[in-house]
């Protein structure tokens, strides 16, 4: 047997002090996987928000030919359509298309793998991507940004959803109530970098480079995957669960039955389900007003990257003096109710006056709210959770039903469009409804979970665990 490093010491609970800065200063010192939590977070919303304004600059595009493949293009003009009138439909049919096919590929990978293997895959297979692209965008190839627009979606939801996965092998419940708020504030800071990197850089090195700088940002993100394996190992043996170093085993469907079987994972199904309808409902009518008024694809990229920023500034204000505070002290329920209460505000706001800086500003409001809330919250309840729950059924709900949505209101806004945007907003009002009843069903549905899954199991588990954890980490 090779030699193995020597174990990390017990992450312990931080007494906290008055100020926010000591608080940080002191969950710092008293969990040091910290440090590479906030560094590999950082990296990963830098490199996917680098990207993203090109992406929805190539959803926004005017231009058919710089987005579909020729041979597209003409099998389309054949039969009479135009597919500049349904770029974000085909879009969105596309990704959920892939997100399908993909699906059963992650479980497999899962199932077979353990944690030391599947995870160095996932990024190495999107960096060896983002090189692929660089070459077809330096190039000019026929149909790039359609591919790229449905590789960023894939790349979005299945890196992010494993860095979450991984997160809750690292931290168990109550930690995660410590330093969640922390983590997603490091990366809001890598979100917020994203867009202002892209917005100095695509006039000097043209869009093609910046694939490299993402590329750049998800090998650092390996980095901190090694550096965070022994963390991950030493909770798990003291806590007596599952090991993520030995392959999960079972059917590379059970997330599918899981989420249809678990009131719990139904519930946030259909929280997720409603969200994107939201969504991309704010997404869809926003596209129309850039397409009217940014003509260029360098000024939709600013026009999006702006965008973003706001977003992010908004969600890392909202992190540092609200999430922590409100997770710690009320748990999960207003994290979750809070954003349903506002998103239902802001689109019957929308319904009566559809005004595209009102667009604009509810956009930010509830991607903001997203990822500075009801994330967070969904994700600690992962933390109380079976392994096969978060990397199998989370999956599914962070891919499939995700994209399932997408597709699903992209076509009903299409088929609304026709009637005007205030009749799109009536519709979303009842969308937010929805979402709210979700968020209600996930916070009554997720009282019967063990507030720490540590709990239950004896002292006599955790010696063993300490013990047998000089061998295996």
């Amino acid at each position: 047997m090779p030699a193995t490093p020597a174990p990390p010491k017990a992450v312990t609970s931080p007494v906290p002090p008055a100020s926010r800065f000591g608080r940080f200063r002191s969950a710092l010192s008293a969990s040091p996987p910290l440090w590479w939590a906030l560094l590999y977070f950082f990296c990963l919303l830098c490199g996917y928000y680098v990207l993203r304004p090109v992406r929805d600059a190539m959803g926004a595009s005017r231009d058919p030919a710089a987005v579909f493949p020729a041979w597209l293009l003409d099998w389309a003009t054949a039969r009479g359509v135009d597919l500049g009138d349904y770029t974000l439909q085909a879009l969105f049919s596309g990704t959920f298309i892939a997100m399908l096919a993909l699906q059963p590929v992650y479980g497999g990978l899962v199932a077979r793998f353990p944690r030391r293997v599947f995870l160095p895959v996932v990024y190495l297979v999107f960096i060896a991507c983002l090189v692929g692209f660089w070459w077809a965008f330096d190039t000019g190839t026929s149909g790039r940004g359609a591919v790229f627009f449905i590789f960023i979606a894939v790349f979005n939801l299945f890196a992010v959803m494993v860095f979450w996965s991984f997160m809750a092998d690292v931290f168990d419940n109550e930690h995660a109530k410590q330093v969640y708020g922390y983590i997603g504030a490091g990366g809001t800071i890598g979100a917020l970098s994203g867009p202002a990197i892209t917005r100095l850089l695509v006039e000097h090195i043209g869009v093609a480079s910046l694939l490299l700088v993402s590329a750049g940002f998800l090998s650092l993100c390996l980095l901190c995957i090694i550096k965070l394996r022994p963390w991950a190992v030493k909770r798990e043996l003291e806590n007596a669960e599952q090991s993520g170093e030995q392959a999960m085993g079972g059917s590379v469907w059970a997330g599918l039955v899981l989420v249809w079987r678990d009131p719990l994972l139904r519930a946030l199904a259909m929280l997720m389900f409603f969200g994107v309808g939201i969504g991309t409902l704010l997404y869809n009518e926003q596209a129309a007003i850039v397409r009217a008024y940014f003509p260029t694809a360098e000024a939709a990229t600013r026009f999006y990257s702006t965008l973003d920023w706001a977003v992010n500034g908004l969600t890392i204000v909202i992190q540092l003096f609200a999430t922590r505070w409100l997770l710690r002290r009320y748990g999960v329920a207003p994290l979750l109710l809070l954003p349903a209460i506002a998103i239902l505000i802001g689109f019957s706001l929308l319904a009566m006056s559809p005004l595209p800086l009102l667009v604009a500003a509810v956009q930010v409001m509830t991607r903001a709210s997203e990822f500075s809330l009801n994330k967070p919250a969904r994700e600690t309840l992962y933390t109380r959770m079976d392994r096969e729950s978060r990397y199998k059924a989370k999956a599914v709900i962070d891919t499939a039903i995700y994209r399932g949505g997408d597709v699903t209101f992209v076509w009903i806004h299409k088929a609304l469009a026709a009637f005007g945007s205030g009749i799109v907003f009536l519709f979303g009002v009842g969308i937010a409804l929805g979402f709210s009843f979700s968020a209600w069903r996930v916070v009554r549905e997720q009282r019967r979970l063990p507030e720490q899954s540590s709990e239950a199991r004896g002292e006599a588990a955790r010696q063993i665990g300490r013990a047998s954890c000089r061998e295996r980490v």
